[in-house]
């Protein structure tokens, strides 16, 4: 039963990742595009999170967190970069 539920897991993560990849390509302005990779970003951590509990190795957490915390910083330094005057069209 769980393998099943971890299998369509795994699928609805992919979906979502194929369509966040598609946001991102195409995302009419900067700040979309900064949204959809930090929802790239969210969904390679929930993946991770779901290997983690396919496998049972805890140690996958850590890389999730480490993860995390990156996306969070890339976040922070997209906003600067869009108050001090970068690049916009929209």
């Amino acid at each position: 039963m769980l393998d099943t539920v971890i299998v369509i897991v795994y699928l609805m993560l992919a979906t979502a990742l194929i369509l966040s990849f598609v946001r991102l390509a195409k995302g009419p302005s900067l700040p979309d595009r900064v949204v959809a990779l930090e929802l790239v970003a969210s969904i390679v951590m929930g993946m991770i999170a779901v290997y983690t509990i396919d496998t049972g190795v805890d140690k996958f957490l850590d890389v999730a967190v480490v993860m995390a915390l990156m996306a969070f910083l890339a976040a922070i330094g997209f906003a600067r970069y869009l108050e001090k005057g970068g690049e916009r069209d929209d």
